[in-house]
């Protein structure tokens, strides 16, 4: 197994001009990232929430990549996202999934049969064309690269530790401190500053 914030920083300088939503999963990418004007920190919307979204994105620049670091909390609120995703086929949409086998957002309890779940063969099984899993950060971070080479969708299954969150969800300290339509705003302004 591996940290969150290892595992973040495995991709964070291959990252290039990528559009990254930072979904439950990797909530301390807004820490380590290095553009955050390509970020798109949704905050908590419902689980399961930010892989359609990151979907949308993905569909809506085809000549960009777009990285869903994500939990398996939300995979599992919204199974039919995998589906979906394999069948829009994009090639430029790269799914990663920090599975930390509980909820940690809301206490830590354990996800069902979580040590015994293969997400990276039900992103196969949905249709995903390529799917990876890890448990070592030596691992990842010696095939992350050729990863984002791969035309996605990609999936990408890393384990790591549980970082639970224990304090009452009202009291936590924001981690996605601007506004979500001052997150689309100044990714609409970048983008069309790029072309």
């Amino acid at each position: 197994m591996m940290r969150i914030a290892e595992a973040l920083d495995a991709f964070r300088p291959l990252r290039g001009d990528a559009i990254v939503v930072p979904g439950r999963g990797g909530r301390y990418w807004v820490e380590l990232s290095e553009n955050a004007r390509l970020d798109v920190p949704l905050g908590d919307p419902a689980m399961g929430g930010h892989a359609g979204f990151a979907l949308g994105l993905a569909l809506a620049q085809p000549s960009r990549r777009v990285v869903l670091f994500d939990s398996e909390g939300d995979i599992l609120m919204s199974l039919g996202m995998l589906t979906t995703i394999a069948e829009q086929a994009p090639a430029n949409f790269y799914h990663v999934l920090l599975d930390n086998e509980v909820y940690a957002t809301t206490g830590g309890q354990p996800v069902p049969n979580a040590k015994s779940i293969a997400y990276d063969k039900m992103a196969l099984a949905a249709g995903y064309p390529r799917a990876h899993a890890f448990d070592d950060i030596a691992d990842v971070a010696r095939e992350i690269g050729g990863i984002l080479q791969q035309p996605g969708p990609v999936f990408v299954a890393l384990k790591v530790y549980p970082e639970v969150e224990n304090q009452p969800i009202g009291q936590r300290r924001r981690w996605n401190t601007r506004k979500r339509e001052e997150v689309v705003a100044e990714l609409r302004a970048d983008l069309l500053r790029q072309g």
